[in-house]
């Protein structure tokens, strides 16, 4: 039984890291400040990360995974009050790599600012260095949409919504922009595979292989939803991310490195499918924007 640290633990992936390692044996703290409800059989320490004081001096932890830092200071203030731990692993972003940069990004392409991501991206960079600094044998995994049960973002959980309202689908342009996705089980199972083959390499992209349209992202949830889109094509203005879940941005992450140490990621439509029936019983989880409302004001017909 190892003892894991998760930072969080009560929201998408951090609950479902947590969740899943106690079910996997494992004896699972999570910190948090306490204010929502936490996973079956994790024991919490209630706190600020940013005013730990000696809550975590005396703890020694087999593994670290912090999932909730997105700046410097998330990260500094976290190694300061921790005593003793053997694995660090780190969730980053794909926002770490510029627009302007070749694709597919491979791990070894020089992180800068992305304009469609700004502050979030430059801060992931600076907590990826100030961690790698400090804990050289730390592990940073850089993943692109994550999705999958727990997923309170409003990406899948918008079109099953449009697809249960027998909605017509506003899809941006002729819907052949393409997005790349990473199942939170895939994760942690790639969080395993480092912490069982420790590789060399201390900086991984993590994604699916395969990318998908948009137009066949809709439908496959369209389907997974018993039902079938009406599509109505949207060519101009208004800006994209006012009617649909993602930027007018594609991109590509190299995943060579992850597949050489997780040889198979989940089908896309198996986790969406485990996605759907997580959210017909959690629809008052999901952060809801203003999409549907927009369309409906200025876009339907």
């Amino acid at each position: 039984m190892r003892k894991i640290l998760v930072t969080g633990g009560t929201v998408f992936v951090s609950k479902y890291v947590a969740e899943y390692y106690v079910n996997q044996g494992d004896e699972v703290y999570v910190l948090n400040r306490g204010h929502k409800k936490q996973p079956q059989g994790v024991k919490l320490i209630e706190a600020d990360r940013h005013e730990l004081g000696s809550v975590l001096r005396d703890k020694v932890f087999d593994v670290v995974l912090d999932v909730t830092a997105y700046t410097k200071t998330d990260v500094t203030d976290l190694l300061d009050a921790l005593g003793d731990f053997k694995d660090y692993i780190f969730i980053s972003s794909s926002a770490v790599y510029p627009e302007t940069a070749k694709q597919p990004f491979v791990e070894e392409e020089k992180t800068a600012l992305n304009k469609f991501w700004g502050d979030y991206g430059t801060n992931k960079i600076e907590a990826e260095q100030e961690l790698l600094k400090r804990v050289p044998q730390a592990y940073v995994l850089r993943p692109p949409y994550l999705y999958g049960e727990g997923n309170n973002v409003y990406r899948e959980a918008f079109v099953f919504e449009c697809a249960l309202k027998n909605r017509k689908f506003y899809l941006p342009k002729d819907g052949k922009m393409k997005l790349q996705f990473f199942h939170v089980d895939d994760l942690c199972r790639m969080i395993d595979a480092l912490l069982a083959k420790k590789p060399a390499q201390h900086i991984f992209n993590v994604g699916n292989e395969e990318m998908i349209s948009i137009k066949d992202w809709v439908t496959l949830c369209y389907e997974i939803a018993g039902k079938t889109p009406e599509f109505v094509s949207v060519t101009k203005e208004p800006e994209q991310r006012n009617y649909f879940s993602f930027y007018d941005y594609e991109y590509q992450l190299d995943i060579a490195k992850q597949k050489q140490i997780l040889k198979e990621t989940m089908p896309l439509k198996e986790g969406l499918k485990r996605a759907f029936a997580w959210y017909k019983n959690h629809e008052n989880e999901v952060i809801r924007k203003d999409y549907i409302s927009f369309i409906d004001e200025n876009l339907a017909h």
